[in-house]
């Protein structure tokens, strides 16, 4: 009888440990985003570069993703638990938790419901027919344009705004400084944000509801703040607090058009946090594309310099108005998109 011969027990070949280049290059990738991340996390007045390039902050997850691969491949623990971490920052602040919600309105408040478009038309070159037919198939009550000429309102005209929108306030200008207002809705012109390059005009507008027989009171402010391209970004933060200063008057307020800034802004951030402080404890004004998650849907610039997309044009309102249908359209001639919501304002 022959027994068989025990079996060997299995060797396993050693791990070979991962090439150190994986780890090295994870953190090459890592630095420009920490570094970037460090200014995005403290809010100062950073230098005029700082300001300029905290505004593509929502395209560092790209390269904090690829880190995090890298480290993953290269298996060391901690360049791993470090990528992570830059990661989750960067996903916090694409998709932030602490934007301005619209206040919960007690049990029967009666509403009026206006749905808005603002479009920067680039000194007027925004094609008038897209910008008509847009109003016409969304529904569009209340527009406002930035940049606007006299050569686009005639444009707009002959291509049948007054049939849409009849009620016109409007300042054209060549020099970018121009805007206009166009509603359905009677307009009473109140006043002008002073010592600011652009022209920020603020208009009454009642807005009826037929539908649900109640009327609103909405304060209107046509945005558009200096850019913060050279040694004026001093006039870039002075607007923005002069818009803050706006939405801490009593009543419904909507700020709408281009602020050229980011969420990323600690400058535009401040606007939404601390507009309200000591008027209503605990909260903040809205940043309504940031509230319906358009932080990945950018307005500029959609012709031109080949950037990636950012978001600096905004709907900004009080707590009290709630919004929905946030949109981004594009409008051939400018390099702004347009950006459309509607919003529920309360009556009285």
């Amino acid at each position: 009888m022959t027994l068989p011969a025990p079996a060997l027990p299995e060797t396993r070949r050693p791990r070979r440990p991962a090439s150190l280049a994986w780890p090295v290059l994870a953190l090459v990738v890592s630095l420009p985003v920490a570094g970037l991340s460090i200014f995005r996390a403290i809010p100062a007045e950073w230098p005029l570069l700082v300001v300029q390039l905290l505004s593509f902050t929502p395209w560092m997850v790209l390269p904090a993703a690829l880190a995090l691969v890298l480290a993953v491949v290269g298996r060391r623990r901690w360049v791993i638990i470090t990528t992570a971490a830059l990661l989750a920052v960067q996903l916090f602040w694409l998709f932030p938790l602490d934007h301005g919600k619209a206040e919960a309105l007690p049990a029967g408040t009666a509403t009026a419901s206006l749905k808005v478009m603002s479009l920067n038309s680039e000194y007027g070159e925004a094609d008038a027919a897209t910008i008509v037919r847009l109003v016409r198939e969304k529904g569009v009550q209340l527009l406002t344009l930035q940049e606007h000429t006299q050569r686009l309102e005639d444009a707009l005209s002959s291509a049948g705004m007054e049939d849409v929108l009849p009620h016109l306030l409007s300042q054209p200008n060549d020099d970018a400084s121009g805007g206009a207002v166009y509603s359905v809705f009677p307009l009473e012109a109140v006043g002008l944000l002073p010592d600011t390059p652009f022209r920020m005009d603020v208009t009454r507008v009642q807005v009826t509801d037929s539908g649900a027989g109640s009327t609103a009171v909405l304060n209107l402010t046509n945005v558009h703040t200096l850019p913060p391209v050279d040694e004026r970004i001093g006039q870039w933060r002075s607007d923005l607090d002069k818009l803050a200063r706006q939405a801490s008057r009593p009543g419904n307020h909507l700020l709408v058009g281009d602020y050229n800034s980011t969420y990323d802004h600690a400058e535009f951030r401040s606007l939404l946090d601390n507009a309200l402080d000591g008027q209503q404890a605990g909260t903040k004004l809205v940043d309504v594309g940031t509230a319906s998650g358009g932080r990945l849907s950018p307005t500029w610039p959609m012709e031109g310099p080949p950037l990636p997309g950012i978001v600096i044009d905004h709907m900004v309102t009080s707590p009290r108005i709630s919004s929905s249908g946030y949109a981004v359209l594009h409008v051939p001639g400018t390099d702004h998109a347009a950006i459309l919501a509607t919003l529920s304002i309360p009556a009285g």
